[in-house]
């Protein structure tokens, strides 16, 4: 657990770096650093999404999980925790509404935790004691935080909170849990993941709003596929 209280804590100290510097920003640096974030979203996700094996089933768990997702309205469901997290710890005052509130919250979650690096790292700090891949990624999940925050405000700091229980609940039950896992099923995760944030970065870019969170469900999608991929070749 002590690498995925780091990568939280380096998350929030990121968020507080970007909104102190963010608050600098005239109205034409805070666009390019937007633009800047949507095309580093785009350039972070298609490399992941890039390594799938198995596009069908990568297509498939889109589909699936975007329906599933619609019909739970889970992107809704975000949102209102954002607007209950905003209103238990903001000030009075603050300039984050709920709306800005759960978007930073949204996208820094998913692209903090669905990244093999999380997934990964968890198994490898569970199982072996080997924290360096989640020290890594604490690093650039630092230097993400601070230009996040800098664009979508306070909500980003909170997804520290989603690492904590995402990357602490894969690490505590890793060693049950690693045995099922195999390297193909983590890239295919991945690539779902990339999807999603290829999806953070449109949103970012202006290009078309995209219910994110309504997504999520394509992960579990994914894993319910994986079994099948030996004995369906087209999957």
């Amino acid at each position: 657990m002590l690498a995925t209280l780091i990568n939280a804590a380096a998350i929030i100290i990121g968020t507080v770096i970007g909104l102190a510097f963010g608050k600098l920003f005239k109205d034409r640096a805070r666009d390019a650093v937007f633009n800047a974030t949507g095309v580093l979203s785009l350039v972070i996700g298609l490399s992941m999404a890039l390594k799938t094996g198995h596009v069908l089933a990568m297509a498939i768990a889109l589909i699936a999980g975007g329906l599933a997702g619609t019909a739970l309205d889970i992107e809704g469901a975000i949102e209102r925790l954002g607007e209950a997290l905003r209103r238990r710890f903001a000030r009075k005052g603050a300039a984050n509404d709920g709306g800005t509130f759960a978007y930073g919250f949204l996208n820094a979650s998913v692209l903090f935790c669905v990244g093999a690096m999380a997934l990964v790292g968890s198994f490898k700090a569970g199982v072996e004691g080997d924290y360096t891949l989640l020290l890594a990624k604490s690093v650039m999940d630092a230097f993400i935080a601070i230009i996040f925050a800098g664009t979508m405000g306070v909500g980003v700091g909170f997804s520290a909170l989603s690492v904590l229980v995402y990357q602490g609940a894969l690490t505590l039950l890793s060693v049950w849990v690693a045995p099922l896992v195999s390297q193909e099923l983590i890239t295919e995760l991945s690539a779902v993941g990339g999807a999603l944030v290829v999806m953070i970065g449109i949103n970012l870019l202006g290009l078309k709003k995209i219910r994110t969170g309504d997504f999520l469900p394509a992960l579990v999608v994914i894993v319910a596929l994986a079994p099948l991929f030996k004995y369906i070749g087209v999957l």
